[in-house]
């Protein structure tokens, strides 16, 4: 069984920075695609960022783009989501997910896509 821990979420001005982490159990992770979606209240949930098996390949939402950085720690099974520059409008919960299919070496954006998800960590960017 996986399981995805998010950490890092809080209450941060805007402008502001913030560092989530997804722990990551079992010895399959470094073999998966990873992405990181958010929710916001009354919202769908979005793909924010995603990143091939060993990194190589990275993708963002056009709202993220040039202030959110993903990338991942095979040795340490973690990945991370770096986020800049942050606005009021990326207030969310925000969850990792594992991509449903093993060895992907591209970044699906699909919710559908991906088999296992965190609990979900709140980020509130106050103006």
């Amino acid at each position: 069984q996986v399981q995805l821990v998010e950490s890092g979420g809080g209450l941060v001005q805007a402008g502001g920075s913030l560092r989530l982490s997804c722990s990551a159990s079992g010895r399959s992770f470094s073999a998966y695609a990873m992405g990181w979606f958010r929710q916001a209240p009354g919202k769908e949930r979005e793909f924010v960022a995603g990143i091939s098996v060993n990194g190589g390949v990275v993708y963002y939402g056009d709202s993220v783009k040039g202030r959110f950085t993903i990338s991942r720690d095979n040795a340490k099974n973690t990945l991370y989501l770096q986020m800049t520059s942050l606005k009021p409008e990326d207030t969310a919960v925000y969850y990792c997910a594992r991509d449903g299919t093993p060895y992907r070496a591209y970044v699906r954006f699909g919710v559908r896509e991906y088999d296992y998800w965190g609990q979900g960590t709140q980020v509130t960017v106050s103006s």
